[in-house]
């Protein structure tokens, strides 16, 4: 009785029970935990609802292994796929049926008379009535386990779908169509216009249902499912009335959740020292005051007498939290020399430091640390950026035959007829031909030369193109990283030495390409812990265009001046097959250069309005070791 009050409180403010996971394997494995028990358990056919995309992989990867192991079979399963794109063909790379199969079907033991996965082909004069025969087939599924889009989205229900909707063809907005092009390497016109869905009530007749997911992108998503108003402009909260269903998020998406933003207003809280300081920048808030000015009373009035209680008095806390969130802010980085550094958040010595900044495409360095990146370069540290992947997916053809005609207007040779028929090979939706890869990466890596070269660091000494593996698939979907993608860098590591590591935090990447990349430094890192060099060195964690950390959770942030705000735009101005218009910009239309200003102006103006000092800009970043 004592777990569930607990259990209780905890979700009081949820309208579907939320399970946070520190991440997206630990979630799957419980999901995995869950499917396997129903299965086991079953008697006769089980039939089970799952969706495609990024979200289940780690999911389908769990399952297959148990499966491997011969602790699961799908032999008595019925998998039913609750979309596909419309027309399209079974066999189309991009169609959910590949998708299905190459990342789950063909890795376990289903009879193929048991999968059901939507006719992108049926005949368009078909389509009714054979929507109708595959939702009498898909309805009371015994379990439905599926991941919600950006927008609240399951499956290819948009807003505006009703709770009342039966699988059925949709048409995609333009906005889907946008986010969809992802996977036909950004090409909309390739893009299908239509689509196959599973409806609302077909997914409420389920007996169990498992919504999924993962990332900072996700996270206001997240909110409105689990604690908004049920709504058809966000689809899946239309599932809130399921009487049998559960909710698994990472800690990134869940991060909005009233009990990961204020916990105090849930159940009782361990305050210690940054969740004083979140407690504080919260009422801050709340109040629309600096942290000076609350009183006695705001703490009380807003459920923080508990806080008053144990580590009070009120303006105790107050000057505690100020000071704390002061030290925070360091103009050098990489430590002031000769200084004493007991309240500062980097050592003064060594100095000068060794430092490597990771930087998954061949922009993300200046777009999100640019201002630190200089810094660190002009106040003498030895500083090396390490460019993980080539970022050739994400440049325009027109871009290529651009710099072609300029190598031939300048006479370094003509090659324009050569790549016309590169370009005439092209299939829409495929990988692209390695040749035009190759020139693609090339342009990258000489936009990031020039990038770095503009404020002072040598590119043919400081700069790394690791070129890591698992990005070169030639299209949106990457292959899966390795042990290959690891000893890249870890052979870079214990070539510098480093004192210090920038790794990007930013896991809201809308491609997964930043997951991965960071995945891999820090597994690196974990393989050479007891290296000796290892003992000086820590790793800070910066973000980028999409999101910005939390105030609660910052250990150091770099003011910068007009002067170097505009330094940082002109590094970001080199990388111009990224400007005025990005191949893969999300959904957000302002340029990467907008997106950073407007990003650490807004943090200064954060600093500000909690009494700190007046600034430009900030960069921020939380420490990993």
């Amino acid at each position: 009785m004592k777990e569930k009050q607990i259990s209780d409180i905890l979700h009081s403010y949820e309208k579907i029970p939320a399970e946070i996971c520190p991440d997206s394997y630990c979630a799957s494995r419980q999901i995995a935990d869950i499917i396997s028990e129903r299965i086991n358990s079953a008697h006769g056919l089980f039939k089970l609802g799952l969706s495609t995309g990024n979200t289940p992989v780690s999911l389908f990867r769990e399952l297959a292994e148990r499966c491997r192991k011969g602790q699961l079979s799908f032999r008595d399963v019925e998998i039913f796929s609750i979309d596909e794109y419309y027309p399209t063909t079974a066999g189309s790379p991009q169609s959910r049926n590949v998708r299905l199969h190459e990342d789950f079907l063909s890795h376990v033991d289903v009879r193929p008379e048991n999968v059901h996965i939507p006719d992108g082909s049926v005949p368009s004069s078909q389509l009714t009535d054979y929507c109708a025969t595959f939702d009498a087939l898909a309805r009371s599924l015994d379990l439905l386990v599926i991941g919600v889009g950006e927008q609240g989205q399951v499956g290819f229900n948009e807003a505006g779908s009703s709770d009342k909707s039966r699988t059925r063809a949709v048409l995609l907005s333009h906005k889907s169509r946008k986010r969809q092009a992802r996977n036909f390497n950004g090409n909309l016109a390739a893009t299908p216009e239509s689509a196959i869905t599973m409806g609302i009530s077909t997914m409420l007749s389920a007996k169990e249902v498992i919504l999924m997911a993962w990332g900072e992108g996700k996270a206001q998503a997240v909110k409105d499912i689990v604690e908004g108003e049920s709504s058809p402009m966000c689809p899946a909260s239309l599932l809130q009335r399921h009487e049998n269903i559960c909710f698994y998020t990472d800690t990134d998406a869940a991060a909005l959740l009233t009990r990961c933003t204020a916990p105090w207003l849930v159940s009782n809280c361990d305050w210690e020292k940054k969740m004083i300081r979140k407690a504080v920048i919260w009422l801050c808030g709340q109040m629309g005051k600096p942290i000076l000015k609350l009183t006695h009373q705001d703490y009380l009035d807003h459920s923080l007498g508990e806080l008053l209680e144990e580590k009070g008095p009120y303006d105790k806390i107050n000057i505690e939290v100020f000071n704390d969130l002061q030290h925070t802010i360091t103009g050098w980085p990489g430590g002031k020399p000769n200084a004493d550094d007991s309240t500062r958040p980097v050592a003064s010595l060594p100095f000068p430091k060794r430092v490597i900044i990771f930087s998954p495409h061949p922009d993300d360095d200046v777009i999100s640390m640019g201002g630190t990146f200089i810094r660190l370069v002009e106040q003498g540290h030895d500083v090396h950026v390490a460019y993980q992947t080539s970022g050739n997916v994400a440049v325009h053809d027109d871009v290529v035959v651009q710099h072609i005609d300029a190598a031939r207007e300048l006479g370094f040779g003509d090659r324009c007829s050569e790549l016309q028929e590169i370009l005439a090979t092209k299939v829409p939706g495929e990988p692209e031909p390695r040749p035009l890869l190759d020139l693609k990466g090339a342009i990258r890596r000489s936009e990031a030369r020039a990038a770095v070269r503009s404020f002072g660091l040598n590119p043919d000494t400081n700069a790394h193109f690791l070129n890591l593996p698992f990005y070169e698939s030639g299209s949106i979907k990457k292959n899966s990283r390795s042990q290959l993608d690891i000893d890249i860098v870890k052979k870079l590591l214990c070539e510098i030495r480093p004192h210090q590591i920038y790794v990007a935090g930013d896991l809201a990447d809308p491609h997964g390409t930043h997951r991965v990349c960071t995945e891999t430094v820090f597994e690196a890192i974990e393989q050479l812990k007891d290296e000796a060099w290892m003992a000086d060195c820590h790793c800070w964690l910066y973000r980028g265009a999409w999101m910005e950390w939390e105030l609660d959770k910052v250990d150091m942030a770099v003011p910068l001046s007009p002067d170097e705000l505009i330094k940082k735009r002109h590094a970001i101005y080199r990388h111009l097959s990224q400007k005025d218009i990005m191949p893969f910009p999300g959904d957000d239309p302002r340029e990467f250069w907008q997106r950073a200003e407007e990003r650490t102006q807004n943090t200064a103006r954060l600093y500000d309005a909690l009494g700190m000092a007046e600034y430009q800009a900030i960069e921020v970043f939380v420490k990993h070791f």
